[in-house]
């Protein structure tokens, strides 16, 4: 349904700025008045990657007066072929500082505030809350999580966008005008079985078809103009280029918008989503674990183990471990590589980061393997510290 436009008034536009902007300013509902609007518009993207680069780029173009940008990583080059506000001279640098570059040069009457820091649950209320709506880039369940509970509990509208492979989604969350993420998402899903786009890939211009429309949506938003995306579900099939849209319900019971929240305030996320962290010992609770090195040592010793890859195959053509043999995740998690995994034979398992591995660990250990252990780091640390001639991915 419509809605009042998020920004109710903004400053006078200079003749450069009427004429940069003309073609807004000549549409019906947009005019003189919403460009205003847009200008004196506060808006965050979370993450400087493969959907915040185009909606950076738009809404900088779009004439959005102060935009924020969270990001802690830097430019690598796996991100070149779909995070198009970074180049091949950005490689190493900030995130946030090559995206400030670039919106300056899209556009210098916007002003680009960086917050260089991983957004969590001690700073997540802040940041927010110096915005006017959120446009969420992110790539992983628990900062997903964190900026929706963020967001209803400061009363925000955010533009989510989900990517995978040639699969995208994008919805517009905003307690009390529609469901929160949380409402059609109440649980994430278990750690590992979703892959991420660094381990299932991603089509580059996907990032465009995505980021686009989260960035239309928050222009909607700010002006007030058309339906936005709340309610809905958009799901793109790049494929059979298909736009499918599913309705989306608030959910009474949720709980941190619904009629009774038990959630009010901010949690731990990374505990919430389950996902396992790098284990400073040598067990991450009850998981033994090997480091790259140690696992180089076992490898050359009197009695090998078992070194076993659960990683796909598209994985293992880019960079593998020698003599390691592939088991698929999907084996252990049905039960098939229990008979072909020794008893009398320790068994080192791995795949890019350890995550995947370690989940494989456990069900080895609870298939009854007594000699098992998760590579800490997988093959990424595999080659940065023991052979770099391989490529990283």
């Amino acid at each position: 349904m419509p809605i009042d436009p998020l920004v109710k008034t903004g400053r006078p536009l200079s003749g450069p700025e009427v004429t940069r902007y003309a073609r807004h300013v000549l549409i019906p509902g947009v005019g003189r008045e919403g460009q205003e609007r847009l200008s004196a518009a506060r808006v965050l993207v979370v993450g400087a990657g493969g959907l915040g680069s185009p909606a950076l780029l738009y809404l900088a173009a779009a004439g959005i007066g102060t935009i924020g940008v969270v990001d802690a990583d830097v430019v690598e080059l796996t991100n070149l072929h779909r995070q198009v506000i970074h180049s091949d001279a950005d490689i190493g640098r900030p995130k946030t500082e090559s995206a400030e570059a670039a919106v300056h040069r899209v556009n210098p009457h916007v002003t680009l505030v960086r917050h260089d820091v991983t957004l969590d649950s001690s700073n997540a209320l802040e940041i927010i809350g110096g915005y006017d709506l959120v446009v969420d880039g992110t790539d992983n369940f628990p900062t997903r999580y964190l900026v929706n509970d963020a967001c209803v509990l400061l009363g925000k509208p955010h533009v989510w966008g989900s990517i995978l492979r040639f699969d995208g989604q994008v919805s517009v969350w905003w307690a009390g005008h529609g469901p929160c993420y949380r409402c059609v998402f109440p649980e994430p899903p278990p750690p590992g079985s979703v892959p991420s786009c660094a381990e299932g890939g991603v089509l580059g211009v996907l990032c465009a078809a995505i980021g686009s429309v989260q960035s239309t949506e928050a222009v909607k938003l700010l002006l007030g103009l058309g339906e936005p995306l709340t309610g809905r579900l958009l799901v793109h099939d790049a494929l059979r280029m298909t736009w499918d849209t599913l309705t989306v319900r608030a959910d009474p019971g949720c709980p941190v918008c619904g009629e009774s929240p038990t959630i009010t305030e901010l949690i731990d996320y990374v505990e919430f989503c389950g996902v396992p962290g790098a284990p400073a010992t040598q067990t991450e609770g009850d998981l033994p674990v090997v480091s790259v090195r140690e696992m180089v040592d076992e490898l050359h010793g009197a009695q090998p183990p078992l070194l076993v890859d659960v990683r796909g195959e598209e994985e293992r053509a880019i960079a593998s471990i020698p003599g390691a043999v592939p088991i698929h995740l999907d084996e252990f998690r049905s039960g098939e590589a229990f008979g072909q995994l020794p008893r009398d034979r320790r068994v080192l398992i791995h795949c890019k980061v350890g995550a995947r591995s370690a989940e494989a660990t456990r069900l080895a250990l609870r298939a009854g393997l007594t000699d098992v252990a998760n590579v800490e780091g997988g093959i990424l640390a595999y080659l940065r510290e023991i052979d770099p001639s391989q490529p990283e991915y």
